[in-house]
């Protein structure tokens, strides 16, 4: 299983909540925007990003998300969430997560989100700070290392 996030340098695990299952008995659709939430969050706090926007006004806010699902997901379960950069734009992120099933070995689910950096204080899109460039240029290469 390690072998299907290899690629992704943060990765938390989420245990599947039996409340998150839907009349189809399996994770609902919805569900899954959630684990794609909880990583790229997660993913964040490891480059400070919270911390940055704290001191600068400057951070991240979702443009779009968008997910393919594999494989349906029930309870009891525990799901890998891995998040990585998968290009950095002027002011912008391209955020590739993807979720994997304990039980079932494989992806259940795949996406891309658009972050946007914006500045909170001035009401507007930013350019992505230097320095958040080079913590996650130094993030993502650590897993190529």
């Amino acid at each position: 299983m390690q072998d299907l996030l290899k690629d992704y340098p943060s990765v938390v695990e989420i245990p599947v909540a039996w409340g998150e299952m839907d009349a189809f008995q399996h994770v609902n659709n919805v569900v899954y925007i959630r684990y794609f939430e909880t990583g790229r969050v997660a993913y964040f706090e490891e480059l400070n990003l919270m911390g940055y926007m704290e001191k600068t006004g400057i951070g991240p806010i979702l443009g779009s998300i968008s997910c393919r699902y594999k494989a349906p997901v029930t309870y009891p379960d525990t799901v890998s969430v891995g998040v990585k950069i998968a290009k950095i734009e002027s002011d912008r992120l391209i955020v590739h997560h993807r979720v994997v099933s304990h039980k079932l070995q494989r992806v259940a689910a795949e996406g891309e989100g658009v972050v946007v950096i914006f500045d909170y204080r001035h009401n507007k899109k930013a350019a992505v700070p230097e320095e958040i460039k080079h913590r996650i240029q130094e993030m993502e290469g650590a897993r190529q290392a």
